[in-house]
């Protein structure tokens, strides 16, 4: 089992892009961050809801590894914990490569079940020209690769503070890579 740290928790009420950070969020079961705009039994992401109101909300919390704020200053981009929409920011722990079905404890009781990757969207571009193409790319084999976080929902409430540690258990094996949610 490994493990990282939360650098910072992040929600927003309203659907806009970017999440303001907090000292602490509530993780609640089935639904999501409490007061964020994507809490929810069903799908919140309007793009979603316009095409099916029903479907499950497999996106009720959307991780980021700090590591990639640090590679997109690199190439000239100043991005911040919460700037990508994200409500957890992680450090320490290769978020993209974890499979589907991992759970992921926060803090002393929240647990998120790993659904898939953040599939990036035109918001990106629209909040910082190029972006997109920075978190969106391909492999030396070409494959498409997405880094924009991963995407949760909670098997479990709980408080997450900035510098809670996040632990990893994996699921059993065959492990299946994340695909976009």
């Amino acid at each position: 089992m490994s493990s990282g740290t939360v650098v910072a928790v992040s929600r927003d009420a309203t659907h806009g892009f970017s999440k303001a950070n907090q000292s602490t969020i509530r993780l609640l079961a089935g639904l999501g961050v409490e007061g964020d705009a994507h809490l929810g039994v069903t799908v919140q992401h309007r793009s979603r809801v316009a095409q099916d109101p029903t479907q499950p909300n497999l996106r009720q919390v959307h991780l980021i590894h700090a590591e990639l704020f640090d590679e997109l200053h690199r190439a000239g981009y100043q991005v911040r914990p919460g700037d990508l929409g994200e409500n957890v920011t992680t450090s320490g722990l290769d978020l993209l490569g974890l499979p589907q079905g991992t759970i992921l404890r926060l803090g002393e009781e929240a647990r998120v079940q790993i659904t898939g990757l953040r599939n990036p969207c035109r918001q990106i571009e629209a909040f910082r020209p190029g972006l997109l193409q920075q978190v969106v790319g391909r492999d030396e084999s070409g494959t498409l690769v997405r880094k924009a976080g991963i995407m949760g929902v909670v098997l479990d409430p709980g408080e997450i503070h900035v510098g809670d540690r996040v632990e990893v258990t994996l699921p059993a094996t065959p492990h299946l890579p994340l695909e976009k949610v």
